[in-house]
């Protein structure tokens, strides 16, 4: 059987097997994904209408629990006006430089710790007593070594980010299967190409693992600092309403970041269907059996 479309090096025909070329998902199985999903959203679209009802009627205090259609109409208020997509714009670039900046030194630290016993022993140590360290515990550290500017958001995110990405990398890196490298080896190759073509395309299903479990962490974590000493971004904003009292415009900050967060876990999972299509081969020949 043939490589998949834009496989050239006869490594991949041993790394992925003919079974994870990609092949016609079953009309099943699609229906089955179709259906989960909108029983989703049906479900999620009754209990907004509950919110509604409960609201309007009163049945909770709605200082407290505003009406949806309130909550809805303050949202597009402040999207319109330009008040969320800034404080989204603000509190992203933090985001991004702390969790692309832990990929960076996390992902290499793996793959090393993982291929050399040396240096997992050097960093064993300090890896097992960090990260059990809750994330929020080193804001207070944070905010005396960078103060209240970005820099503190920044690493606080590096530091919480780094732990999945470097597990998952160390933990794909050892169940790798050696016979792997040695084929490299009477391919041949050099160091450096057995990384790139073989032990990272090998891994990468646990390193997207990481860096997916690492998404949402990267989220939490930008909107706790800004809390804590901030004076812009989603997460100031949330919380400045919260202190003035303006609930309604609480819960349109809390749905703005249910809906970045949902679209940073979409655009992720189309980024990955998009740079290891082989990895969607082997999903969907999983599905199908």
């Amino acid at each position: 059987m043939g490589l998949p479309k834009g496989v050239e090096h006869p490594l991949w025909a041993i790394l992925i097997g003919p079974g994870a070329i990609p092949r016609p998902r079953s009309g099943f199985v699609y229906l089955s994904m179709r259906n989960g999903k909108l029983n989703g959203l049906l479900f999620l679209m009754a209990l907004l209408v509950v919110w509604e009802l409960v609201a309007q009627a009163e049945w909770v205090n709605p200082l407290i629990v505003p009406p949806l259609s309130k909550i809805l109409k303050i949202f597009s208020e402040q999207v319109f006006s330009g008040q969320i997509p800034l404080q989204i714009f603000v509190s992203m670039k933090r985001a991004a430089v702390g969790y692309f900046l832990a990929a960076a030194v996390f992902i290499p630290l793996g793959i090393l710790m993982g291929l050399s016993q040396r240096v997992y022993r050097w960093f064993e140590v300090v890896v097992e007593m960090l990260r059990p360290v809750p994330p929020p515990v080193v804001i207070p550290v944070a905010l005396l070594f960078f103060g209240l500017g970005d820099e503190m958001k920044i690493f606080v995110i590096f530091f919480s980010c780094a732990w999945p990405i470097l597990l998952n990398t160390l933990d794909g890196v050892r169940g790798l299967d050696w016979v792997l490298l040695n084929t490299a080896r009477t391919f041949g190759l050099t160091r450096r190409k057995i990384i790139w073509q073989v032990i990272l395309p090998a891994c990468s299903p646990q390193i997207v693992t990481g860096l997916r479990v690492s998404l949402p962490i990267m989220l939490i974590l930008v909107v706790i600092s800004e809390m804590v000493g901030s004076t812009d971004g989603i997460g100031y904003f949330v919380l400045d309403a919260q202190r003035r009292f303006k609930v309604a415009q609480m819960y349109a900050g809390m749905l703005a970041l249910a809906l970045l967060g949902y679209t940073l876990n979409q655009l992720f999972n189309g980024l990955v269907r998009w740079l290891l299509p082989w990895q969607r081969g082997m999903t969907r020949r999983r599905e199908v059996e």
